[in-house]
């Protein structure tokens, strides 16, 4: 992740989950009700009983005029919307009629104040009753026109909803029939007993009037045509370079955070590239057709967030075979992220014909482990292949390119090795700051001290007597959850033993790790801190193995809520650390022999592409940061241009 997509990323901040309508409407009219005892006080009655009658009066007055508007709204909004081939749900419905009302009350709420200190008067407060109406118009505009994809126009007619409805109410009940003189005396008659109910309205509603009306009608165009020029404008980037649309995003991406849906994967599926990927599967079995565990590990991105794309791949492959997966993070960044979930699917075929494809035998080595530079890389290998994991701690790192991990396992392979699964451990980093984020891209000292590791640990492998292997595993859901850092897969532990050495291998679902924390983790499994080569026959055990390595998966389902949500954020290191060192006293105790192999399947999949995620990063990064200036601008310049129609109208 570049320091560009963690601006990105960091949006996060904003995202909540949707309130059920039921929650919206009932928060909606008590929030009326206190609205209706502050606008129609009820004042000398409020220390009698006969002013606790007053109080509830004035609180049903404020549920009818102010909560009314917003239960028709919210139940109106989604019914007229999907009859123009909208999408909001009644959640997202409820919600901003929700939020529309607190707008209004707001605005009304500072007008009152403001008449008070300055004898402006009730013709003020109503004035801006008028253009409160007109802003919560523009408003319900702006996001059915994202959520929905609707014209200007279009979208104007479930967005109209609230203020309309409110306009109704007024009509009726603030004596406006007593101005107009319609089709004659019988006709106005008529309308005058049925439809005026000035009897039965607080009496500050009458004074509102004919002229109120047609300024509400034309400040609502006037809001309309400023929705409209600031949506031309801020969308006119994104359609030139990346050829989408601002509010296809802004549509999938409110639907994913509010609601959990799959909208945004459309958008995705519009900028995706075809890219085809190595999907290696290093399995394990007691015999045949008994598989013990499995590490599959495609040249993917478990991203962009959620379930979104790839977002949940750890857990999908997880669920996919019979003995215990471990689905690390390979070399791959967000350029690499998977388009949609179905593209899953794809790597999930892949994973299976390669596991068909495995040629087992029962000879290991010993794990070795090599530095050059920052990195360093733990190796083992299982007959001809190997299982290489690198690693930058205590250094920070992110993500490495896919053509850095390519060239780092193609170097591990000129020493003789046949296929290599390379494995990014992904576990140290400092969290969303800094100019790079600890990217590892090609050309970088980085990069050349990861491709010299994997060509040491290479060497070294090959040179290397090969034993009997033993393979012990363990699993724990954990108590914590994504909000934890944490993903459903838990905590995960393969101890292998090869004459005598014992290696363990911890996966932890997450994405990436607090500073230190894999170092603390590595120092409690190996006891001393520092790897040995060999232990001593006889030795005493003292509970902890020769080798270890930490790794994360990667999985962003953690990255719903934040962006920055890495282990150790949220939990306590010494539980972890107790965890871990119980899994592996299990997965020692699960030590028996076994064959393993590896295979690798090549897969065509789509994929965000080279450079779109920057791309897509930077535009949205330039929205936050120039758009919302804009749309202050816009929202000035709408206003004076009303207050001058409210003065010389």
């Amino acid at each position: 992740m570049t320091a560009t997509q963690s601006d990105l990323a960091g949006l996060s901040r904003y995202i909540f989950r949707a309130p059920s309508w039921y929650a919206s409407l009932s928060f909606a009219l008590l929030l009326a009700a206190l609205a209706g005892i502050a606008a129609f006080d009820s004042g000398a009655y409020a220390r009698t009983w006969r002013g606790l009658f007053f109080l509830g009066r004035d609180a049903w007055e404020g549920i009818f005029f102010i909560g009314v508007p917003t239960v028709v709204a919210a139940a109106g909004t989604t019914w007229l919307d999907r009859r123009v081939g909208g999408r909001l749900t009644r959640n997202r419905s409820s919600l901003l009629a929700l939020v529309s009302e607190t707008i209004l009350v707001t605005i009304v709420t500072l007008a009152a104040i403001v008449s008070v200190f300055t004898g402006l008067g009730q013709r003020f407060v109503f004035d801006a009753l008028v253009i409160g109406l007109a802003s919560i118009f523009a408003f319900r505009l702006l996001v059915v026109m994202a959520v929905s994809g609707s014209s200007v126009l279009v979208a104007s007619i479930p967005a109209g909803l609230q203020t309309a409805a409110a306009a109704v109410l007024l009509f009726v009940y603030g004596g406006t029939l007593r101005f107009l003189s319609v089709g004659g005396p019988l006709l106005d008659a008529y309308l005058t007993e049925y439809l005026s109910r000035t009897e039965s309205a607080p009496a500050e509603l009458s004074a509102i009037t004919a002229e109120h009306f047609l300024l509400l009608a034309l400040t609502c165009g006037l809001y309309a045509l400023a929705v409209y020029a600031f949506v031309v404008a801020v969308d006119r980037p994104w359609q030139r370079s990346l050829g989408v649309s601002l509010l296809d995003f802004l549509r999938g991406f409110v639907g994913h955070v509010a609601e959990g849906s799959r909208e945004l994967e459309e958008f995705f599926q519009q900028l995706g590239e075809e890219a085809i990927v190595p999907v290696s599967v290093l399995s394990f079995r007691t015999g045949p057709g008994a598989e013990k565990a499995r590490f599959v590990l495609p040249m993917i991105h478990p991203g962009p967030m959620g379930e979104i794309g790839g977002g949940n791949f750890p857990e999908r492959v997880a669920a996919d075979c019979s003995g215990l997966v471990f689905p690390p993070h390979a070399t791959a960044g967000h350029d690499f992220n998977l388009v949609t979930e179905r593209e899953v699917d794809t790597i999930l075929d892949a994973a299976r014909t390669a596991a068909s494809k495995v040629e087992y035998g029962r000879d290991a080595t010993r794990s070795v482990r090599a530095r050059s530079g920052e990195a360093s890389m733990l190796g083992q290998a299982f007959g001809d292949d190997a299982l290489l994991i690198s690693t930058y701690a205590p250094g920070y790192a992110d993500d490495v390119e896919f053509g850095v991990g390519l060239s780092a396992a193609t170097e591990a392979r000129t020493s003789g090795l046949d296929d290599v699964v390379l494995v990014d451990a992904h576990n140290s980093n400092d969290g969303l700051s800094g100019p790079d984020l600890g990217h590892v891209t090609p050309g970088s000292k980085r990069a050349f001290d990861m491709i010299s590791a994997a060509g040491i640990t290479g060497e070294r492998l090959s040179a290397a007597d090969q034993g009997d292997l033993e393979l012990g595993v363990a699993w724990d859901e954990t108590p914590w959850t994504p909000t934890d850092g944490i993903g459903p897969l838990g905590v995960r532990v393969a101890v292998t033993a090869v004459d005598g050495q014992e290696t363990a291998y911890v996966l932890v679902d997450g994405n990436n790790m607090e500073p230190g924390l894999r170092d603390e983790l590595v120092d409690a499994l190996v006891g001393s801190g520092a790897p040995s080569e060999s232990r001593e026959a006889g030795a005493a055990d003292d509970g902890t193995v020769d080798s270890a390595e930490v790794m994360t998966t990667d999985t962003h389902i953690v990255n719903t809520v934040e962006a920055d949500n890495q282990v150790g954020a949220a939990i306590d290191w010494g539980d972890l650390r107790t965890l871990v060192c119980d899994l592996l006293a299990e997965a020692r105790a699960d030590l028996e022999p076994v064959e393993a192999g590896v295979a690798v399947e090549r897969t065509e999949v789509t994929v965000f592409g080279n450079d779109r995620t920057e791309t897509l990063a930077s535009h949205a990064n330039a929205v936050v940061a120039m758009g919302g200036a804009f749309a202050v601008s816009v929202i000035l310049a709408a206003v004076a241009v009303s207050v001058l129609i409210f003065l010389f109208a």
